[in-house]
C-alpha cells in the first residue's frame, strides 16, 4: 500500500522565497509611524478583523495610542489578570492559544505538529543546556493579533544567560507550524535561561513573519538588529530577578513563546490541550513539591 506524501501548500512555499528580514524591517517602520490617519487605519483594521477586546486595556480607547505598535503592545488594566493563588503553581506566560504541550521525548525532541518535531538542542542552540530538559515538560503558546502581547514570567527566577539566535522569520500561525519542519528552531529567537527554586527553566521568544521586534524588561530592544551569528549575554551576578507573573518582555507584532521545564519537578495541567485558549497568569501546571 502506497503512503500519501504531504507537500507544503503554495502559500507556505511562497514563504520560503520571501525576504523575511526586509519585510520585517518595513513593518518595523510602518507600525511606528505616528501619522494619525495611517496608524488609526491599521488599528481599526486589527480591532475589527480580530475582535480585539479593548475593555481589558489600561487605555481602552484604541485610537489614543500614538502608533500602531504602541496599541499592539498595550498594557492591561489593573486586575485584568491575576496570578495563581497556589505558590507552587506555574503561570501561563502569555495570552494566546496552546500550540502544543507535554513531555519532551527521551531523545530530546519536542512535538510541533502532526509529523513535525524539533529538538531542544536545536531550539536552544546548546547541547549542554538541552540536556537539562531531557524528559522534561514544555508548553508552546501562540499569540495572535488579537492578544495581549506582553510576556510574563511563568515562575520566579534569576536570569542567567540570554542567546539571540539568528534564523528565518516564517509565520508561526497554525498552518505554517503544521507544514514547515523545525519551524521554531529555524526562526530568529531570544532564549532566556533562568535559575529558579526548583531548578532551571527557559523562556524562548520566537520571532515570526512581519514580527519586527522583541524587547525585554532588563535590556530593552533585543531584536532587531537581526544577527548572523549567535549573540550570548551573561547575566550572572547582575541580579536580574523576576517574580512569577511580572512582565518579562514583549513582542512587537504576534508570535510564539515556549517554556521548558526539567524532568521530575512539575506536571502540566492534564485538562489543557492543543488549541485551548489561555490567559497570562492562568495556572498551567504545578510543582511536585
Amino acid at each position: 500500500m502506497l503512503m500519501r506524501t504531504s507537500y507544503p501548500s503554495a502559500s507556505i512555499l511562497v514563504q520560503y522565497a520571501l525576504p523575511h528580514r526586509l519585510l520585517s524591517r518595513i513593518v518595523y517602520w510602518a507600525t511606528r509611524w505616528t501619522w494619525r490617519p495611517w496608524k488609526n487605519f491599521l488599528i481599526r483594521r486589527v480591532v475589527k478583523s480580530y475582535s480585539v477586546d479593548m475593555t481589558q486595556a489600561a487605555q481602552p480607547d484604541a485610537f489614543a495610542y500614538p502608533s500602531f505598535n504602541a496599541f499592539f503592545t498595550r498594557a492591561l488594566r489593573e486586575g485584568a489578570r491575576v496570578p495563581p493563588a497556589d505558590a507552587l503553581a506555574i503561570a501561563c506566560p502569555a495570552d494566546g492559544r496552546i500550540s502544543q504541550l507535554g513531555t519532551i521525548a527521551s531523545d530530546g525532541r519536542i512535538f510541533q505538529a502532526k509529523g513535525q518535531h524539533f529538538s531542544v538542542a536545536e531550539l536552544l542552540a546548546d547541547n549542554t543546556e538541552a540536556a537539562r530538559y531531557a524528559n522534561g515538560q514544555f508548553i508552546t503558546v501562540y499569540l495572535s493579533p488579537r492578544d495581549y502581547h506582553r510576556v510574563h514570567a511563568p515562575l520566579t527566577g534569576t536570569l542567567r544567560e540570554t542567546l539571540h539566535i539568528p534564523g528565518r522569520l516564517f509565520s508561526v500561525a497554525p498552518k505554517p507550524v503544521a507544514q514547515v519542519p523545525n519551524l521554531f528552531a529555524r526562526n530568529e529567537r531570544l532564549v532566556c535561561h533562568f535559575d529558579g527554586t526548583h531548578g532551571p527553566f527557559a523562556v524562548i521568544l520566537v520571532g515570526a513573519m512581519l514580527v519586527s521586534g522583541v524587547e525585554t524588561v532588563w535590556s530593552g530592544v533585543e531584536i532587531p538588529p537581526y544577527v548572523s551569528a549567535i549573540q550570548r549575554k551573561d547575566w550572572r551576578g547582575k541580579n536580574v530577578r523576576l517574580e512569577r507573573f511580572t512582565e518579562l518582555g514583549r513582542f512587537n507584532m504576534g508570535s510564539t513563546v515556549i517554556v521548558l521545564l526539567p524532568a521530575s519537578v512539575a506536571v502540566l495541567d492534564v485538562q489543557l490541550k492543543p488549541e485551548d485558549f489561555v490567559q497570562m497568569g492562568q495556572k498551567i501546571g504545578q510543582f511536585l513539591a
